[in-house]
């Protein structure tokens, strides 16, 4: 286990020692929801829409477009929204996205065995053509076509970020060519600057709106939130801080600390030699040790913020920000890195953590068991309708859930990253030298929108492309 900079005997929350100090940061306005912060958009029954229409469709389709999505959950997500954009650009007929199988989390489940492709082609029906499968005479065009030879309909070499000319260029002259043109890799492969609003407007309709997921997993997560808004056994029914409509508030907690992110990250999470070797060997076989952080120090990696943050040093940061003991927990995970061992710290700190296996029926898990993606999508749906979200690292998921609870106007706390790896690698702080430069260090991390600056995404900054009126 990590060193900390001070011991847990310090963190006594039976002792009275303060770690939950609220005289010192107001959780109460943490809860709050955010303001408006200037931005005002229309809405249609509750929810954020575009404040311009996007575009009508614009007469015979040029031909059938075809994307192959890899990486995890909310990467394809992101996938899905450029697509429709890049249909909606060379005015094609969009084909249900297909998902790769990661080689990580090993899920083959489909598009529409984890978004409702009914409501997806209903909401986007005046914008794109979309259609579930490609038509007998193009039944030729599959991934195991692509995967034995070099064909003409096949785009490989589409660069990332793209702009709009680059497929108006490139990707059009196939569709009149062939009738059909499939894009492979996909990932990240259409810029998020120079855009037409019209198609700025459409990839927020489609991450906002179109994209939800299907009836059993709303269903489930609709029952996990219910569970913790409403536990068997009430606690401590006389703080009313933690209340909301007389159910019990929750903090959300993305812990993306599995082995796969502490490999990645080629950071030193204490556990020494043994350690270290197994997470190279880890790199090696993925990565072939092409791991950018390699070439970095501990110290180094730390100091700039690039390590992700572990179970404990979460718990710290939520107790530092003035959560205390009676503050409800959802861990968002899947395989965390050391197992319950590494989660006992953060457990100890928040007693009442639940996560999808303590919430959950074990018939109510059989239908995802197994399924990275479709757990991912739980712990997606539940993260959105907690009070507050956070992330311990950076990442597609963070991105994701912070431009989307950003669109809804929601809490969020964004990790002052930088900051907190130079404080755990101080081992001579006091703990209330701790918490006073964690809350100095997060006064305007707590949700506030910020306007989208230049290269940076549009579905973690909705603002001001998809929010804000002129």
């Amino acid at each position: 286990m990590l060193l900390l900079p001070f011991s847990w005997n310090q963190l006594d929350l039976n002792l009275g020692t303060q770690v939950f100090s609220r005289a010192l940061y107001n959780v109460k306005l943490v809860w709050k929801k955010n303001l408006s912060y200037g931005c005002h958009w229309p809405t249609k029954d509750g929810n954020p829409i575009p404040t311009q229409a996007v575009s009508a469709l614009a007469g015979k389709s040029e031909g059938y477009l075809q994307v192959f999505l890899d990486g995890g959950l909310n990467q394809q997500r992101m996938g899905i929204c450029d697509a429709v954009a890049v249909a909606k650009i060379l005015n094609a007929t969009l084909v249900i996205p297909h998902l790769e199988v990661n080689p990580v989390w090993q899920d083959s489940s489909t598009f529409m065995e984890i978004f409702d492709v009914d409501h997806f082609i209903n909401v986007l029906k005046d914008d794109v053509s979309i259609v579930k499968e490609l038509p007998d005479e193009y039944s030729w065009s599959t991934r195991e076509y692509y995967s034995s030879a070099i064909r003409p309909t096949r785009i490989k070499t589409a660069p990332v970020h793209a702009s709009a000319n680059w497929y108006s260029d490139n990707v059009l002259p196939v569709l009149q060519s062939y009738g059909i043109a499939a894009i492979s890799p996909f990932a990240h492969r259409l810029a998020f600057d120079n855009m037409p609003k019209d198609i700025q407007h459409l990839r927020c309709k489609v991450n906002f709106q179109a994209l939800v997921f299907v009836p059993h997993i709303r269903s489930l997560g609709d029952a996990l939130v219910h569970r913790l808004r409403f536990p068997e056994e009430e606690v401590n029914s006389s703080d009313n801080d933690n209340k909301q409509g007389g159910g019990e508030k929750f903090v959300a907690v993305h812990l993306r600390f599995d082995k796969d992110m502490a490999a990645h990250s080629a950071c030193d999470f204490g556990g020494g030699k043994a350690e270290k070797l197994a997470l190279a060997k880890y790199r090696q076989i993925y990565w072939q040790g092409r791991v950018l952080n390699s070439q970095f120090t501990d110290e180094e990696l730390r100091s700039q913020g690039r390590c992700p943050l572990t179970p404990e040093e979460v718990g710290l940061l939520l107790a530092a920000l003035g959560f205390d003991n009676h503050t409800r927990l959802y861990l968002a995970s899947h395989k965390v890195y050391g197992g319950e061992a590494r989660i006992s710290a953060l457990r100890s700190l928040f007693p009442l953590m639940e996560d999808k296996k303590s919430l959950a029926s074990s018939v109510e898990r059989s239908q995802i068991k197994g399924k990275a993606s479709l757990l991912a999508a739980v712990d997606y749906y539940v993260g959105m309708h907690s009070d507050v979200f956070i992330s311990a690292s950076p990442g597609n998921m963070h991105n994701a859930m912070v431009g989307h609870r950003t669109y809804h106007n929601m809490k969020t706390i964004r990790p002052n990253m930088q900051l907190l790896g130079q404080l755990f690698l101080n081992k001579n702080m006091t703990w209330p030298e701790f918490r006073e430069a964690v809350v100095e260090g997060h006064a305007n991390r707590q949700g506030e929108i910020r306007f989208r600056k230049p290269n940076k995404s549009v579905y973690a900054y909705p603002a001001p492309d998809c929010m804000c009126s002129a």
